[in-house]
């Protein structure tokens, strides 16, 4: 009989396997991320999904997402300090209103 696994262990594993993310990296970027941005980028930029070290994020204007994407190498770089969490590239896209 298998011994009982840490249902946060278990979690990990299942995240790993679907995303190639886990639990820690996705609580880092989204936890942490206004210390990562600063409290100006975060009111208008937000992280949307972190898949396999692409982070995407949702920009509520088009001046923002352009920001964000010349500001791309520092957030990583940020994320890294901050969150300690490796993220390849950021994909922006500007949130659709209604």
């Amino acid at each position: 009989m298998a011994e009982p696994v840490p249902i946060t262990a278990a979690l990990d594993g299942i995240m790993k396997s679907l995303r190639g993310t886990d639990r820690i990296q996705i609580g880092g970027v989204f936890g942490r991320w206004a210390d990562a941005v600063g409290e100006n980028v975060a009111a208008h930029v937000r992280p949307v999904r972190l898949d396999q070290a692409i982070l995407l994020v949702e920009a509520d204007d088009s001046a923002w997402a352009t920001q964000v994407k010349f500001l791309s190498g520092t957030i990583i770089a940020r994320l890294a300090e901050v969150a300690n969490v490796e993220i390849d590239r950021i994909d922006v896209r500007v949130a659709r209103t209604h």
